[in-house]
């Protein structure tokens, strides 16, 4: 239980985070409304940080994402009896963490019916700035590969300072190659929220553009089991 409960709050902690500042940028009445995709990253890599910080201190690796789990399970580098829980454990983090943060800015959701293409998905989930299937799913896909391909030479990331490692990785990940598609790089940091987005009594809030939504679960899985088949063949 403890990689499960460790990866449910981890990535719960990474969603209210994270998807709250995607809510600060976009909603009316928010003194972060308006912020440039610096900001964007840097949040995101710090609230990986956070996450990977509560994931470690509560018995998990640290993973907060099936990309991470199963590229890692698949060459040797984590237990095939851990997968389960920690898929679990992420993907429910997620969508509880999304649920807290309709909570939130429930307020500011109910001012914002002309939010960016009267949709607040993009607050929870990733869209393509271009749509374009093909390279939306290579652009998770290479994104996705050199997270998880600097992921594995890092060591154990759950301890001392390595987690803001981890976070400033999401941060120039985010910078050099997250401005295609909103770097999702974790089918749970996406399909979590999305399902919230759905299921939520969200005012306003628009599709929650399913259609799209097997760019960010094959394209980060994709990647990561080549990153992860790299890092075997290169030891």
């Amino acid at each position: 239980m403890n990689g499960f409960i460790g990866e449910f709050f981890g990535t719960m902690i990474l969603i209210v985070l994270g998807a709250g500042t995607g809510a600060s940028i976009n909603l009316k009445g928010t003194y972060g409304k308006g912020s440039n995709w610096t900001y964007v990253s840097i949040a995101w890599g710090l609230a990986v940080t956070m996450g990977v910080y509560v994931g470690g201190a509560l018995g998990s690796d640290g993973h907060l994402n099936p990309a991470v789990t199963i590229g890692f399970a698949l060459f040797g580098f984590f237990p095939w009896g851990e997968v389960v829980p920690y898929l679990l454990g992420q993907f429910l983090g997620a969508f509880v963490g999304a649920v807290i943060v309709i909570i939130q800015f429930y307020p500011h959701f109910k001012e914002t019916p002309d939010v960016e293409s009267g949709n607040t998905v993009g607050i929870f989930a990733t869209r393509p700035a271009i749509a374009n299937p093909v390279f939306n799913f290579l652009s998770e896909l290479i994104a996705t590969w050199a997270f998880v391909f600097i992921l594995l030479n890092l060591g154990n990331f759950t301890q001392g300072l390595k987690p803001f490692i981890v976070g400033t990785l999401i941060t120039v990940v985010g910078m050099g190659l997250g401005t295609t598609t909103g770097f999702a790089l974790n089918p749970a940091r996406d399909w979590g929220p999305r399902l919230a987005h759905s299921l939520m009594p969200i005012p306003h809030k628009g599709s929650s553009e399913w259609n799209y939504a097997w760019v960010p679960m094959c394209g980060p899985i994709v990647g990561g089991i080549l990153a992860a088949g790299l890092q075997a063949m290169l030891k």
